[in-house]
């Protein structure tokens, strides 16, 4: 009989006889999940499938058409001996060899002689003896002709197992079967059963967790099913695989100039990175680091995008150019849309693409609230991109160049990061600078490495001509610092810091007043700074009779009001439209096509009101 080995590793499983380390074979109960083992598990269904025995649930008792039927052929004699089983065997199980036979009439008589000396009676031992047979014949049928061979079979059970079921599979397994048996909940019911665990092993990885609560063999075939549906989407699938960050050594630029020759050797796989370089590392050098590397790119004759704050959205005449129609599912959408990525130049670029496309809409499906008028949306976004850049970025491409993206400053919309991720997946260096620390990135991937610097820096535009290059030396960038410290919480305040402001109305009394009439803004009450906005309270009263009918004491309150930034009304309205009015002559040229000018008015020389921040005109 075959004995029970420890693997070494997953894969050898699926080894034949004659490739294992060891002759035997291997029984072993999964308790904990991760994606290595997420991973074997679909193999092994595949495998048990194809050539063994799926089991989900429990193995039903014979029925008794099952009964009667075995009692027609066999008749229901019993005898506790290792010769009558084999008999049996032979006549019950035809399509078995001899050797095949022996093990499992040798393994049946163990088990059963187990149950005996355990104090089970006579009759006891007849009825499992029955139910095996029963059991071999309606459900392991189809492998008990296979076991011990080179090829072994295997045998899948999912969830807590029986006690019985758990004396036929150590059968199968001492005549030549693996066996894998799948224990969402623990080991906690099988121990009743195998205290001692003289029937399996447990299968332990790294980085085990628990089972998640949705994971089963349905859920597994489900998932399968439509791996199978989106690898038909793709058509034609391409023979390069991407391989990110995998190769890099973390030093940020110097990576991605790395020459692309000497990344890897692999010629299945193409080697690109995926970075986001938070802060700067030196900010007296950071701009003129980042013009050397750019000029270093365009040295060695790499195609290069740059993008400074946000990617700009699609124009119309882009969007119409996209070929669409109606969908009725998400799949009907995604095969007819990556049909608009045509590269005939680059075949095997053409289905990177279409790969990429169809795999990132894929992942972008399975987010909360998204509906097939939403992805076909993003769709549209991602090719408009990508026709845009495709050009700047593939031209004359060919194995094993890489282009580089690069996006200064964070990225600020779902869309954008949809499709740095999607040229993550093509030949591409992907680079997002966030040199500002304090400023928002929502792009996130499971491949994306990043780096972090302590330095913070606003930069507004990507150093690429010598000719508009700025430099700032230490002493300028100490004063700028000198400046944030200044002017951020210290109640002091540089004209115009804030973009916009709200007027907020104190409610007073009448001495207050003048209290707060010559009183700077931000020392009165309620006044605030926060997001940009600066809150101003303002005075705004209406002061009805004289108080104490003293005229005198009044007239001379008002008059300390009027100080020379005071306007006075005297009389209402405070403007006449038969005054002159500079502006009046040239009203007409300030309207055309049906469509005010508002540009026009305020570059005139007449407009009074130049003054104002551009929100507030």
């Amino acid at each position: 009989m075959f004995e029970r080995k420890k693997l070494r590793e997953l894969n050898d499983f699926f080894l034949e006889r004659n490739a294992r380390q060891e002759d035997g074979v291997y029984f072993y109960r999964i308790n904990g999940y991760n994606d290595e083992i997420k991973e074997f598990i679909k193999k092994y269904y595949e495998a048990a499938r194809s050539f063994g025995v799926v089991i989900e649930g429990r193995i039903p008792n014979p029925d008794e058409k099952n009964l009667a039927y075995y009692n027609e052929i066999m008749g229901m004699h019993f005898q506790m001996s290792a010769d009558f089983i084999t008999a049996s065997l032979k006549k019950w199980l035809p399509r078995m060899n001899i050797r095949q036979r022996d093990h499992v009439a040798v393994s049946i008589y163990d088990t059963l002689d187990g149950l005996r000396r355990a104090g089970k009676n006579e009759n006891m031992l007849k009825n499992a003896y029955i139910k095996f047979m029963c059991w071999l014949y309606y459900k392991f049928e189809r492998i008990v002709n296979q076991l011990g061979e080179n090829c072994l079979p295997k045998i899948l059970y999912e969830g807590e197992i029986g006690n019985y079921e758990l004396m036929l599979l150590s059968v199968l397994s001492k005549a030549g079967c693996d066996i894998v048996l799948l224990q969402y909940r623990g080991d906690g019911e099988y121990r009743k059963k195998d205290p001692s665990f003289v029937y399996s092993d447990e299968l332990i990885l790294p980085a085990q967790k628990p089972f998640p609560d949705y994971f089963n063999l349905k859920y597994l075939r489900e998932e399968m099913q439509k791996q199978v549906t989106q690898e038909k989407l793709y058509r034609v699938k391409p023979r390069l695989t991407n391989c990110t960050n995998a190769w890099i050594k973390g030093k940020g630029l110097e990576d991605i100039k790395t020459d692309t020759q000497t990344r890897g050797t692999d010629p299945n796989l193409f080697y690109n990175c995926f970075y986001r370089i938070n802060g700067a590392e030196d900010k007296l050098t950071y701009l003129n680091d980042l013009y050397q590397f750019q000029l270093a790119l365009t040295n060695s004759k790499r195609n290069v995008v740059v993008v400074e704050k946000e990617i700009p959205k699609p124009e119309m005449e882009e969007i119409n150019a996209i070929r669409r129609k109606n969908y009725g599912s998400k799949e009907q959408m995604l095969s007819d849309l990556s049909l608009n990525i045509q590269y005939p130049v680059n075949l095997e670029l053409q289905n990177l693409m279409q790969k990429a496309f169809i795999d990132i809409l894929t992942e972008e499906s399975k987010v909360s609230g998204m509906n097939l008028n939403k992805l076909t949306n993003k769709a549209v976004y991602l090719l408009c991109w990508l026709k845009r850049y495709l050009s700047k970025l593939f031209v004359h491409w060919k194995m094993p160049e890489i282009g580089c993206f690069i996006h200064l400053g964070g990225v600020k919309s779902g869309n954008e990061a949809m499709f740095l991720k999607f040229l993550a997946r093509l030949p591409v260096d992907v680079l997002v600078l966030k040199p500002n620390l304090n400023e928002a990135c929502c792009l996130t991937d499971g491949v994306l490495f990043e780096k972090t610097y302590r330095d913070s820096m606003n930069v507004e535009k990507f150093p690429t001509e010598q000719s508009t290059l700025q430099m700032g030396t230490a002493a300028y960038q100490a004063e700028r610092e000198l400046d944030t410290l200044m002017y951020q919480d210290s109640g002091i305040y540089r004209d115009r810091q804030y973009a916009k402001a709200n007027a907020l109305s104190l409610r007073t009394t009448y001495e207050e007043i003048k209290i707060l009439w010559d009183q700077e803004l931000k020392y009165r009450p309620n006044f605030s700074t926060a997001d940009s906005v600066v809150n101003m309270p303002v005075v705004f009263a209406k002061a009805s009779g004289v108080k104490d009918g003293l005229l005198p004491q009044y007239w001379a309150g008002i008059k300390q009001l009027m100080t020379e930034d005071t306007v006075v009304l005297k009389n209402a309205p405070y403007s006449n439209p038969t005054e002159q009015n500079p502006i009046k002559a040239h009203v007409s040229s300030f309207f055309k096509n049906g469509k005010l000018l508002k540009s026009k008015i305020k570059e005139h020389p007449a407009y009074a009101y130049g003054f104002l921040r551009e929100e507030q005109a």
